[in-house]
Formats: structure tokens, C-alpha cells, sequence
């Protein structure tokens, strides 16, 4: 349970932070602590996971330093890690819903806008608390909505201009 709480806030801590690395960094403590908890409850696709996204979370904090192809490059290679994955910790449909966030939170992460870091909080909410719900870890689905409605949050005010003309 531990370690379901410790993901919780370090997810949240993440999109509300407007500096990007300092963003990554919180979000690499998050992957950690999802992954533990994740092998706690028998959820190896998530488990896994949160190995594959430790590394590509740490590999995007220092972007600047890798050559623009190679960037490229890293982001198909974990990508393909993603699925890959999918397919050997296959435990039925359900493996697709971690999977799917994963994917689109990579995509996300590897671009240098944090209006994208906002929006897979999103994502992220929505398909994982979606797969928390089938191994029935009632906290995580609390934090994933939770992360869903703050992401929402957080776009609006940051990232969506809304003009009203009076």
C-alpha cells in the first residue's frame, strides 16, 4: 500500500510541475514506486512497465545531451519495448490497457512541450486506472482518477486560452 500512495503523489507532484526535468525526475520516483507496487499484486505487464519507463524516463531528462536522430532513434526503441512487452506479459485484453497509456505517455514525454506532460497525465488516468481496476487495487484507481481530473486541471489552466468576450 505503501508504495500505491508514494506512485500517487509522485504522479500528481509531476504535472504540476512546470519545469520539465524537475517534472521527469519526480516522474521517475513515480515509474520506481509503480513497479514495486505492481509486483506486489501480480500485475507484471504494468511491472515490467515500470522498469522500461524508469529507463526512458531518466533517458528523456537528458535530451538535450543525445543527438537529434539518436533521440528519434530512443523513442521507436522504447516504443517497441512497450509492445514487445505487451506480447511476452500477455494476460489477455487487459495487458493493452497499460500498454496503451504507456505508449502514448512515452510519445508524450519524449517532446520537449509540457503542455504534452499535462496531457498524458490524462492518458495516463484513464488507461491505467482502467487496468487497476481489473487487478481491483481500489487505491491506485483513487489516484489515477484523481491524476485524470488534476491533468484536466492543469491543461486548462496552462495550456487552453479561453477568450470570453463580454
Amino acid at each position: 500500500m505503501i508504495f500505491s500512495v508514494l506512485a500517487f503523489i509522485a504522479l500528481i507532484l509531476s504535472i504540476c510541475i512546470k519545469d520539465r526535468k524537475k517534472s521527469l525526475c519526480i516522474q521517475a520516483l513515480n515509474c520506481f514506486f509503480e513497479m514495486i507496487y505492481n509486483f506486489i499484486i501480480s500485475a507484471f505487464t504494468g511491472a515490467i512497465l515500470g522498469i522500461i519507463n524508469i529507463i526512458r524516463t531518466l533517458t528523456f531528462i537528458n535530451k538535450d545531451k543525445i543527438a537529434k536522430l539518436l533521440y528519434l532513434v530512443i523513442l521507436f526503441f522504447f516504443e517497441g519495448i512497450i509492445i514487445i512487452n505487451c506480447y511476452f506479459s500477455w494476460a489477455g485484453y487487459v495487458s493493452l490497457l497499460p500498454t496503451i497509456g504507456s505508449l502514448i505517455r512515452t510519445y508524450c514525454l519524449w517532446q520537449t512541450d509540457m503542455k504534452l506532460v499535462r496531457i498524458s497525465g490524462i492518458t495516463t488516468g484513464i488507461f491505467y486506472g482502467l487496468y487497476y481496476i481489473y487487478y481491483k487495487s481500489w487505491f491506485m484507481v483513487l489516484g489515477d482518477s484523481i491524476l485524470l481530473l488534476v491533468g484536466a486541471y492543469e491543461v486548462m489552466k496552462n495550456d487552453i486560452k479561453i477568450n470570453i468576450k463580454k
